[in-house]
């Protein structure tokens, strides 16, 4: 046992008599040593119950031989750290989880890992650190909240997107103060991860699909019963992981990989996946370039249609069959390899095997897609020569094509400020530069200005293009991780006012309508504006960043 460089032979006696301290018994420190990463806190609601999941975790692990070591690891709510700078310390969070996993991981020699996120930068920055480690490992997530109960439209569902864009609809006078208010004491009715198909969830999903957590991983709401068991089961299985020598490297192979880019499109996930994804294939060592998601969406139909850009949560996903389902719908047309190993060491042939599609308008079969692509795109041209992202089923279909002038703003304040006094007219191409990695720093999510534009009626009519990104609860023509960003000097940083600006999402491109020579004039001129933050973790992390391109990975 790896182990065994910390307890085994009389020269480990003072480590032995260290953990003899805590508690352990000769008995329990010969066993298989399990570490345990819990991000649970008491700011993020999805991670607010994490203590009640590592418990079950524990206990699984004692009743398969193993010992638990539980540790924590920091979480960043990006809800609550939306649109002030808060925001900018959420994307760099997800290498301090990783890099903290890694201390802790190699410092006290586990056997392997039991890893308990739930939200947003968490549960990628735990998958790169299994990756990075490459000890046998298991994620076992803290599961989505329910979607809340409409205060005045019966059988009608919120979220907390819902409250973000009834803001936007305040500020329209679309909507009073008094009904804002009850739409926000009923958005989040439970703990566990926002309930549409945003990020966290999107990634929970993903790590069942890539094979590193149990079937209902994605899906079983937090407040469930179903939950707890499916912890127990998770700290069981990575004690026989340990015994069997599986890794995460072994799991997430390129055809994994292309397996969670294929249930990506069919679920309509967050375009954060882009970024997370291409992190976890840069520490798995995988190949991944931007230009395979076009070619995987340009395959797989989109089969269900939740929020943001649908009417379902995922607690109905859940009821309709959960991700083991919408493997074997993928699988039925040829699109999934089923011979990948997973977690629960079968291959996902034997993992779907009993899955069965409980409810065909959540999970719609091949024939029947909501659209004949995938979830995402990624457009190229001369504004982002290294691409940018799109969730393109999450766009109404009038703006899937827009030529407009630009409205240039050189951070997400200004252009929120803008949007809600009303200065944003019909057919505009809101431009916000400077919010990339590096300029940011940080990359933040702009849920507040989509949001505004939404809950404005506008959404049929105005685009939004940045190199920050956004918000897996973004909806509408919202066009993000343009690359390279406004600081490395790209040509985002040129745009000028009222300069028409051409998307065209279906053929993959976006063009700012000026001669190549102009650009290039323009960019052998420019100057990079002084760094935002001067000191501290984020100025360090702006110098050393990479390109959302390549999945914003610190080198």
């Amino acid at each position: 046992m790896k182990s065994d460089q910390v307890k085994a032979g009389i020269e480990r006696a003072p480590h032995r008599a260290l953990f003899k301290a805590i508690g352990y018994t000769d008995q329990e420190i010969k066993r298989p040593l399990i570490g345990i990463a819990n991000a649970a806190n008491q700011v993020i609601p999805g991670h607010a119950h994490l203590d009640t999941v590592a418990a079950a975790v524990k206990t699984g692990i004692y009743m398969a031989g193993g010992t638990p070591i539980e540790f924590g690891t920091i979480g960043v709510c990006d809800g609550i750290a939306m649109n002030h700078t808060g925001m900018k310390y959420s994307l760099g969070s997800r290498e301090l989880i990783a890099d903290s996993i890694e201390i802790m991981a190699i410092a006290h020699a586990f056997d392997a890992l039991v890893l308990v996120p739930n939200c947003d930068k968490i549960v990628p920055g735990m998958l790169m650190a299994a990756a990075r480690l490459d000890l046998p490992a298991i994620v076992v997530s803290g599961g989505p909240m329910l979607a809340g109960e409409h205060p005045t439209c019966a059988g009608d569902k919120v979220d907390l997107i819902s409250v973000f864009e009834a803001v936007g609809a305040v500020k329209a006078g679309r909507m009073s103060e008094e009904e804002l208010a009850a739409i926000e004491e009923a958005a989040c009715p439970t703990c566990g991860s926002c309930s549409g198909m945003f990020t966290a969830n999107s990634m929970n999903c993903l790590s069942e699909a890539i094979g590193m957590a149990l079937p209902g991983n994605g899906t079983i709401p937090a407040v469930f019963a179903a939950r707890t068991r499916l912890a127990k089961q998770a700290g069981m299985r990575v004690v026989e992981l340990a015994r069997e020598g599986i890794t995460p490297r072994q799991i997430m192979t390129p055809a994994a990989f292309r397996n969670a880019l294929t249930v990506d499109m069919a679920l309509g996930c967050s375009t954060n996946t882009v970024l997370h994804l291409t992190a976890l294939a840069h520490e798995a060592g995988v190949p991944m370039g931007l230009d395979m998601i076009n070619t995987v969406s340009g395959q797989t139909p989109h089969l269900c249609s939740l929020s943001p850009g649908g009417t379902h949560h995922i607690e109905n996903l859940h009821r309709a069959g959960g991700i083991s389902a919408v493997l074997k719908q993928l699988d039925a047309g040829g699109l999934i390899d089923a011979s990948c190993i997973t977690v629960g060491s079968a291959t996902v042939a034997d993992t779907i095997a009993a899955a069965v599609v409980r409810d065909d308008e959540v999970i719609r079969p091949l024939t029947r897609p909501h659209h004949a692509t995938g979830g995402l795109a990624v457009l190229f041209g001369n504004l982002a020569p290294e691409g940018c992202v799109v969730k393109q089923t999450a766009v109404r279909e009038e703006m899937l094509r827009h030529k407009g002038p630009a409205r240039v703003f050189e951070s997400e304040e200004d252009a929120s400020r803008a949007i809600m006094a009303g200065e944003i007219r019909k057919g505009d191409v809101v431009v916000i530069r400077y919010e990339g990695p590096m300029g940011g720093p940080g990359m933040r999510e702009m849920l507040t200005p989509t949001s505004a534009i939404a809950g404005m009626g506008l959404d049929a009519h105005v685009a939004l293009i940045t190199d920050g990104r956004f918000s897996g609860g973004t909806r509408g023509a919202a066009i993000g991780h343009i690359s390279p960003e406004a600081m490395q000097g790209g040509p985002l940083a040129v745009v000028r006012e009222g300069e028409m600006i051409a998307i065209d999402i279906p053929a993959k491109t976006i063009s700012l309508e000026l001669p190549g020579e102009e650009i290039e004039n323009r960019l052998q001129s420019w100057q990079p504006p002084a760094p935002k933050i001067t000191t501290g973790y984020m100025a360090r992390y702006a110098r050393q960043v990479a390109s959302a391109a390549q999945g914003a990975i610190v080198s």
